[in-house]
């Protein structure tokens, strides 16, 4: 993964969400150790101190956690956290671009509650 210094999202949150997706796609498992500071900023060409704002992040979320002196490792709870965080940031900007629509086409709360409704009921047996 190439960290886009173009986007608006800081590299360290950059670099958090390239470890959640090495965690979903099961390239780090619950106890494996993480790549230490250094080796993400050699990895990424960055700041040392970049790389571990990335790490505090993680541990911050309880993704992580820390054995004094041997670095951080996955918690037996990273990839439920991870799940649940995307889950609640994705679908939430949805419903926010959704309702905002909705509104500027008039289409009434229970309109769009029963469009909701009926999409879930399509979507059922995906």
């Amino acid at each position: 993964m190439l960290l886009n210094s173009d986007s608006t999202t800081p590299i360290y949150v950059q670099i958090a969400e390239w470890l959640e997706n090495e965690i979903l796609n099961g390239n780090l498992e619950k106890d494996d150790k993480v790549f230490s500071q250094y080796r993400l900023s050699d990895m990424f060409t960055i700041n040392p101190a970049t790389a571990a704002k990335g790490l505090n992040l993680l541990y911050e979320e309880g993704i992580l956690y820390n054995k004094r002196g041997l670095g951080k490792f996955v918690s037996e709870e990273a990839m439920e956290i991870i799940l649940e965080k995307r889950k609640n940031q994705k679908l939430k900007g949805l419903l926010v671009e959704a309702v905002q629509e909705a509104k500027r086409l008039q289409v009434s709360e229970n309109d769009l509650l029963q469009m909701l409704k009926d999409m879930m009921e399509e979507k059922k047996g995906d």
